[in-house]
């Protein structure tokens, strides 16, 4: 188990959230659902999870696998970071020891959605912008938390972002949903912060492009 109820935060607007390991997983997933409890609709969401709505429009999130993916632990995004409950301990083998560093890639994947939504912009596709914006703002926020030193809520890097990041971070990032160049001032600050050695020539043309 994952998510708000394996790090003791979960309300009653929380969904549940697991991780299944079989010997041989099951063909009707539906049907291993239905065996916890009714379901109203089941649905494979984008991601290759099921996704299951109980009575009363509770979610339930059902990633089915088999016991030999157990040793893709390590490569789950934060692992490490990210708490779990697993009552068996089969996963702690396969966990990283400490945080991994993220810094490489959430950064360079910043600028690439970044990079994306400038180009698409440029093209007239504003809508298109605004999504590749949207995927940019996520991983500012991961950048914020790296920076500020709030990994505590990786997985979804908004929740609780308020109450945890600075007021100054907050307001940067508040400005950026719909600003590829405010952005851009964010995420440079941000990735300078954690970042001892970063791409200058790549941050020279940014700074061309979008504002320095």
């Amino acid at each position: 188990m994952y998510g708000s109820f394996a790090t003791g935060e979960a309300d009653e607007h929380s969904d549940i959230e697991f991780w299944l390991f079989f010997a041989t997983p099951p063909e009707d997933p539906r049907a291993w659902i239905e065996q916890v409890s009714p379901v109203t609709h089941v649905v494979l969401n984008e991601f290759g999870t099921q996704v299951a709505f109980f009575p009363g429009l509770l979610r339930g999130e059902f990633h089915f696998a088999g016991s030999a993916d157990i040793p893709s632990v390590r490569d789950w995004p934060g692992s490490g970071i990210v708490p779990i409950v697993d009552r068996h301990g089969s996963l702690e083998q396969s966990r990283p020891q400490g945080s991994a560093d993220l810094t490489a890639d959430v950064c360079g994947r910043f600028a690439n959605w970044l990079l994306l939504a400038h180009h698409v912009g440029q093209r007239g596709e504003l809508l298109r912008q605004r999504d590749a914006l949207a995927h940019a703002q996520r991983h500012l926020l991961w950048m914020a938390r790296l920076a500020e030193g709030r990994t505590e809520h990786w997985l979804t890097p908004s929740r609780r972002a308020e109450a945890e990041l600075s007021a100054a971070t907050i307001a940067a990032l508040s400005r950026t949903a719909d600003d590829v160049g405010a952005a851009w001032q964010a995420g440079r600050a941000l990735w300078r912060r954690i970042d001892p050695a970063p791409p200058e020539a790549l941050f020279a043309e940014l700074d061309r492009a979008l504002g320095g």
